[in-house]
């Protein structure tokens, strides 16, 4: 592949995806860079897509190369040019019967996604997807205790008690599943058209864990009435409950991402904005506060 044909792929901030062409047709490619995740990581992400294909829209995988660390050798990963506009671009722009439409589509992804059940919670750590361990054996609480210094004391003792309550709901759900980990309306392709999902992309952080923790990354930030209802219809036509239920058990997952966030804020805007949500939810002591 001739790398001087790549051309950055617009949506994040990491600058290591590109969009490829030969012969009439594109491809994206993934840039590992040495030493920020293992040499294997494109291979663990390959067999993750390959996981899924069928089940949920998704590229097929072209060609898959290990990282050298010790060679300053980056990982690489090709994969087929999927078809769509981001749906962050797309969603904005809807009136309320065309968010319920895309919602709907989303809520039904999401059920997929989560009727896809693993026999534990933790990374994948090799091509296989063996399942290791995310060394956090006190649970939400001590997530947050972990997270304390870069938190701070007014953020963690307003959150404690929250994460307490939290994990306790958790607890109660006592199944694992695979999870995406970072499906938000920037990594899912949309057809303007028809609204039908075509794509979720970057899946580098999937992992088995709570079957709750994608639906609350989805209702993170876009809490629009019209959208955030439709996809918790769809996901409790699929796996039962009620939205309400569901709503607090998706704000309750999500706290752990959140303080991930937060604690790295002022590195991106995601983390900034996550960091806000922290901190009125610490203050309120409610999962489901805002800004």
């Amino acid at each position: 592949m001739d790398f001087g044909d790549l051309t950055p792929l617009a949506g994040g901030w990491s600058g290591q995806t590109f969009v490829a062409e030969a012969g009439g047709e594109r491809s994206v490619v993934r840039i590992y860079p040495p030493g920020l995740r293992a040499d294997d990581a494109p291979e663990i992400d390959a067999a993750v897509l390959r996981l899924v294909r069928g089940l949920v829209p998704v590229p097929d995988v072209l060609e898959v190369r290990r990282g050298v660390t010790g060679a300053d050798r980056p990982g690489l990963l090709v994969t087929s040019f999927l078809p769509g506009e981001r749906g962050d671009l797309v969603l904005p722009g809807l009136d309320d019967t065309g968010a319920a439409t895309l919602g709907d589509r989303i809520g039904h992804l999401l059920a997929d996604l989560s009727g896809m059940p693993t026999l534990a919670a933790g990374p994948f750590v090799d091509d296989d997807l063996t399942i290791g361990d995310f060394g956090s054996p006190d649970g939400l609480p001590g997530f947050v205790a972990d997270h304390a210094t870069a938190l701070g004391p007014e953020v963690v003792t307003g959150l404690a008690p929250v994460a307490e309550r939290a994990q306790a709901m958790l607890d109660g759900v006592g199944r694992t599943c695979l999870v995406h980990s970072d499906v938000n309306p920037k990594n899912l392709l949309v057809d303007a058209a028809t609204l039908s999902v075509t794509g979720l992309l970057d899946w580098e952080f999937a992992h088995a864990g709570h079957p709750f923790t994608d639906l609350g990354n989805v209702l993170r930030f876009d809490r629009r009435p019209a959208y955030a209802d439709a996809v918790l219809a769809a996901w409790c036509e699929r796996r039962g409950g009620t939205p309400d239920e569901a709503l607090g058990l998706a704000r309750a997952a999500d706290l752990w991402a959140l303080v991930d966030l937060a604690s790295r804020r002022g590195h991106n805007p995601v983390a900034d904005r996550a960091h806000e949500h922290l901190v009125a939810i610490a203050r309120s002591g409610d999962p489901r506060a805002v800004p």
